[in-house]
């Protein structure tokens, strides 16, 4: 009997390794019930990262620590300092840090943090109350020491806002403000199938025949086109135009991509033919449309990354002055660390120069699955068996079909879309 049920199990079945993502969630979708809906969809907040992250400026360091404890998990820490490499006295070190209280660890959306820095304002108070069972939610935005007030702002920020997966709207004012700064703006959101549609009032400018509203400067809109769930294992697409300000024309374009390359790692078992890699591309054009005439009329910027496993991620962007590559490596201790050179190419004046940066992370936890070469199941490698999650017999495996059909509850916590609502 025992050798007939050795030869009817079988050699172990092929797997495709499905790395995490560096950085998902991003650390900007925490803190997305502060920002009106309108400045986070149409692609904005992947493009800021696909722009920003592990792009370290010119002759300058970055480090970040974001730690939270094993004890309590509702609390997490995340500090930040930066500066010249080269010590330059008008260009000083800026430390940051940021305590932060959620009551649900798996909701980012009902919180409090306390927010110190070297620079000003000292100290900043946020927080932020949503209720998913209604759509509605409050939040406020508090100094509480600066070193001069000068303006309605230095006081405090209040906002309410109403969102749900097909419709977000809200406005945010100035307690200490009276006339026509209230609101301090507003946005109106709506979503109708792929199409996205929205506007915004912002009134920055001045007034016009006696109000701020009537001058088309303080309004912007945009429209999007986008397809996918927001899940790093999807592939999404987005396409957004936005006219603003009554003056600026912007057309961005954003893409992930999920794509898979055979293994040629000697280190890997037999059963591993290969494994999932993201590819990134964003493109940005801004350039105006009325007739002031100015030296920065119109502008661009291309980038694209490629993570070709847990460990490496390669990013690229060229813009009209300066051109950047950026290497990043990622080990997944815990917590992990990560470190990341930068080249950036100054065209106007023909020279090279490096930016360095360094992360530790134990507040986005990493889940290292394995596939099948179809993409049909996933289950738990070594890594999960080393901190004690096991396989249940007859656990209901991940589908394919699921993940198309925007099923990820079988999916780990950071595997699932960060977002289900505008």
């Amino acid at each position: 009997m025992g050798g007939l049920l050795s030869l009817t199990k079988g050699p172990p079945p092929p797997m495709v390794l499905v790395p995490p993502l560096f950085d998902f969630p991003p650390l900007a979708a925490r803190t997305r019930m502060l920002e009106p809906s309108y400045n986070l969809l149409f692609g904005k907040l992947a493009l800021k990262s696909l722009f920003e992250d592990y792009f370290d400026a010119a002759n300058h360091f970055s480090t970040i620590f974001m730690l939270k404890p094993v004890d309590d998990r509702h609390v997490d820490l995340v500090a930040t300092v930066s500066g010249p490499l080269d010590n330059k006295p008008d260009d000083p070190i800026v430390g940051n840090a940021l305590f932060r209280w959620q009551s649900d660890v798996d909701d980012p959306h009902t919180f409090t943090d306390l927010y110190v820095s070297s620079s000003d304002p000292i100290l900043l108070m946020r927080a932020c109350a949503y209720y998913p069972k209604y759509g509605f939610g409050a939040f406020g935005i508090f100094p509480v020491l600066k070193k001069q007030r000068v303006s309605p702002e230095d006081y405090g920020t209040m906002g309410l806002r109403y969102g749900s997966s097909r419709l977000s709207f809200g406005a945010t004012l100035l307690p200490y403000s009276l006339g026509d700064d209230v609101p301090k703006s507003a946005w109106l959101v709506s979503k109708i199938g792929r199409l996205t549609a929205g506007v915004q009032y912002d009134p920055q400018f001045e007034k016009k025949d006696g109000a701020k509203y009537k001058n088309l400067k303080n309004w912007n809109c945009a429209i999007g086109y986008g397809l996918g769930s927001g899940s790093p294992l999807s592939p999404s697409f987005n396409f957004g135009l936005e006219y603003a300000q009554n003056s600026q024309f912007i057309a961005s374009f954003y893409q992930h991509v999920v794509v898979q390359r055979r293994v040629k790692n000697p280190l890997e078992e037999n059963e591993i033919i290969g494994i999932t890699n993201y590819i990134d591309f964003g493109f940005e054009l801004q350039t105006r449309v009325d007739d002031q005439k100015s030296s920065n009329n119109s502008t661009f910027n291309i980038a694209a990354s490629w993570q070709a496993n847990k460990n490496i991620l390669l990013k690229g962007k060229v813009g009209p002055l300066c051109s950047s590559l950026s290497l990043a490596f990622k080990s997944w201790w815990k917590p992990a660390f990560s470190f990341n050179v930068t080249a950036t190419r100054d065209r106007t004046i023909g020279k090279t120069c490096f930016g360095v940066g360094l992360r530790v992370d134990n507040v986005r936890e990493a889940s290292y699955q394995r596939a099948d070469p179809n993409y049909v199941m996933l289950t738990p490698n070594k890594e999960h068996l080393a901190d004690g999650i096991q396989w249940k017999s007859g656990m209901r495996p991940m589908l394919q079909s699921d993940v198309n059909s925007g099923n990820f509850d079988s999916l780990p916590r950071e595997l699932r879309p960060y977002g289900r609502m505008f």
